[in-house]
């Protein structure tokens, strides 16, 4: 039986060699090549692998053991690295393209239960009042804890016109709140603008997708050309709404930066331990585009690298997001006004295992173009503005309260991997919600429509620009 084992472990060791070869990981493995594998540890392996396949109460199939045993490693990496079954890898692929079937929510995993991290605009979700911050404990009858996220994920997913139950548990609520959603075709609009006064304009990406950055182009040429029929004298101001924007494509958010920066600008850069991890990214077509794509920057008005701009953020806005808002910043290009972003400063690669499956792999940290790292951090707005009139903002879930999550590199004092970094104070602080005390609402159970005359913030924005505009003068 010892023997048998002993050689199922050297499969083992030639199965992870086989892999580390398959993802292209030579440049680790030029540096490690001295470090000697864990046979121990890889004999462990194999002896719980038989023990489950000879003693468990029920049969279970070598694949999908595999399968949980590569599903654990990664999911115990970081809260952002996991495996990509066939149903996630395709849904991965079809939401980068603008379009998937379900409710309409950004999720994240905490302490084995499901966190919203942000609703995404005009979605089931959002209209029945699913905030960030919420914890789902139930999905229909079925408890969450335990599920991994990729089933929650699957779950909540379905044909539109079927409906699921969430059972949320939200601070300031006595009891769980039940809210039922009938799931719908999730086209989303990654952009939106609108012309919120004569000379001042709005522009809101809610994510960050393929087409997101030449579709910024196209509704910023529209809000001048508008200016311009209607006999401006030219936008006088913008505001650039990424509030509860929670990411997506890195060349989406390095080609949004660069419709506002002057060309060939540092957007960011990135530092893994791979060689092709360690990147600059500019204001410059090779970063943004796509290969054989037309430069849609061609098209965009040249004021628009000039106009007085205001940048809203709050505690949704994360990952690519927080690019765009920290170029912004370092640049000086524009007024980062709002509150502490999310604070996701690392960078995730899809690596393909088959046609059908991959890996989802954290492989470097992101920075702003001064150096900054917004990992577990964020960025800290020019202008604190809280939601409400009253000072008051919602609960917010930010990298800094995941477990396992990256420590900021650039701190003096880093945290250990899976606790809590000094951040923690500070970003606790920013969330705290001064409405909700002794369990009182702050009267926005509805969703505010954004650049309405009842979005505080963005009439905030409207007042500085104004105010700056004034001051021109």
């Amino acid at each position: 039986m010892r023997s048998k084992l002993q050689q199922f472990g050297l499969i083992l060791v030639g199965l992870v060699a086989g892999v580390m070869l398959s993802l292209n990981f030579s440049a680790i493995a030029q540096k490690e090549a001295g470090a000697p594998l864990p046979v121990e540890e890889l004999r462990s392996f194999a002896d719980v692998f038989n023990a489950i396949k000879q003693g468990y109460v029920e049969p279970v199939e070598d694949k999908v053991l595999i399968t949980h045993a590569i599903s654990g490693m990664l999911a115990n990496l970081d809260p952002h690295s996991a495996y990509l079954d066939a149903d996630a890898f395709k849904d991965l692929q079809v939401s980068t393209q603008g379009e998937f079937g379900g409710l309409g929510i950004e999720v994240g995993m905490e302490d084995g239960l499901v966190k919203v991290i942000a609703p995404i605009d005009d979605t089931p979700a959002y209209r029945a009042g699913v905030k960030a911050g919420d914890l789902i404990i139930k999905l229909d009858e079925t408890p969450v804890k335990g599920m991994t996220l990729n089933d929650a994920v699957k779950k909540m997913r379905g044909k539109p016109k079927t409906s699921i139950k969430l059972t949320i548990i939200r601070k300031g609520e006595v009891k769980p709140l039940e809210i039922t959603i009938e799931r719908d075709k999730i086209k989303v609009q990654s952009v939106k603008s609108k012309t919120i006064e004569p000379g001042y304009a709005y522009l809101r990406v809610t994510q960050f997708q393929e087409e997101t950055a030449s579709d910024v182009v196209k509704h910023l040429d529209k809000l001048f050309k508008a200016d311009t029929e209607s006999k401006g004298t030219g936008l006088k101001g913008l505001v650039l709404d990424l509030r509860n924007d929670p990411g997506g494509l890195l060349h989406g958010a390095v080609g949004v930066a660069a419709a506002f920066l002057p060309a060939n600008s540092i957007v960011t850069t990135t530092d893994g331990r791979v060689e092709d991890a360690k990147r600059k990214y500019t204001a410059a077509s090779e970063d943004y585009l796509r290969s054989n794509h037309e430069d849609f920057m061609k098209k965009l008005p040249a004021a628009a690298r000039t106009v007085p701009m205001i940048v809203l953020v709050n505690g949704g806005s994360a990952s690519a997001s927080e690019i765009v808002a920290g170029a912004l910043q370092d640049h000086k290009r524009a007024v980062i006004m709002g509150t502490q972003t999310f604070g996701k400063g690392s960078v995730q690669t899809v690596l393909p295992l088959s046609t059908k499956t991959a890996i989802k792999l954290t492989t470097a940290r992101y920075y702003t173009p001064s150096g900054r790292s917004i990992q577990a951090k964020g960025i800290t707005p020019d202008i604190i503005v809280e939601e409400t009139a009253n000072g008051g903002s919602r609960e917010r879930l930010r990298e800094a309260d995941l477990d396992r999550h990256l420590s900021n590199d650039k701190d003096s004092e880093k945290a250990l991997p899976g606790k809590k970094d000094k951040t923690d104070k500070t970003d606790k602080a920013d969330k705290t919600d001064k409405s909700s005390e002794n369990g009182k609402d702050d009267g926005q159970t509805a969703p505010v429509e954004p650049a309405s005359k009842s979005d505080y913030q963005v009439m905030q924005a409207l007042n500085l620009l104004k105010a700056l505009q004034a001051v021109k003068k």
